[in-house]
């Protein structure tokens, strides 16, 4: 073999040597990891679905810096802030009582712990400390910083009704709405006669997810307030 052939086929062996070397590293083998099927991940929220917020209880620091919030628009285009999986629950609650003829919207949700100051501080001027005191949470103290309370207003013949006074009226109403609550992961957060334990008024509109239907289902048979549970 003359030396000019030998340079020739040694040329080519290396060029198929880097070819498949090349291929192997890029993963192109049957043998490769990379043709197996990536292992499913399930996403979990940072934070906890029973974290206690009331007038004793402040939002944890961190809570508003990790909370998953979504927007969502009623029928009066109104938007709101919900936390993620509570929107998912509540707008499936909204269609199954459609199903039966209720209606029920979005009325109040998520509020930041700025939003409450400004509002606090905007009541004071206009109506009186003590009365802001009465009637409106201490900034940092609302459930509804946490965005997952759901206050919502009912439609009835078209016509909206979210009158506190008119809607505790519309009893046979907001009794069949809350039998369809727990399957969902909501609880009454406000009971009747548990005025002393939970700091605030019968609100038959005010709901709270706690992302168990089994554990919401027995707070709601036992007709205890959340701060019960937790003591328990």
């Amino acid at each position: 073999m003359n030396k000019k052939l030998a340079i020739i086929l040694i040329s080519i062996l290396l060029l198929l040597g880097l070819f498949f070397g090349f291929s192997k590293f890029n993963g192109n083998n049957s043998d490769s990891p990379a043709d197996e099927p990536a292992a499913e991940t399930e996403t979990k929220n940072d934070y906890d679905y029973l974290v206690l917020v009331n007038k004793q209880n402040k939002l944890p620091d961190d809570w508003e810096d990790k909370v998953v919030l979504k927007e969502s628009v009623n029928r009066y285009g109104e938007t709101y802030l919900v936390e993620e999986k509570a929107l998912e629950q509540f707008l499936a609650l909204q269609k199954e009582l459609a199903e039966e003829g209720i209606i029920i919207e979005l009325d109040s949700t998520y509020r930041s712990v700025q939003e409450q100051q400004d509002l606090w501080d905007e009541w004071t001027v206009e109506f009186g400390e003590e009365y802001v005191k009465t009637y409106v949470a201490v900034p940092g103290y609302s459930e509804h910083h946490t965005g997952l309370a759901i206050d919502i207003c009912l439609d009835v013949d078209g016509k909206r009704i979210n009158d506190n006074d008119e809607m505790i009226a519309e009893k046979e109403i907001f009794a069949k709405i809350h039998e369809h609550l727990a399957q969902h992961g909501f609880i009454l957060r406000y009971l009747e006669g548990k005025e002393d334990i939970t700091g605030y008024g019968y609100e038959p509109w005010h709901f709270r997810y706690i992302d168990d239907p089994a554990l919401a289902k027995q707070i709601m048979d036992q007709g205890i307030a959340f701060e019960e549970y937790l003591n328990q």
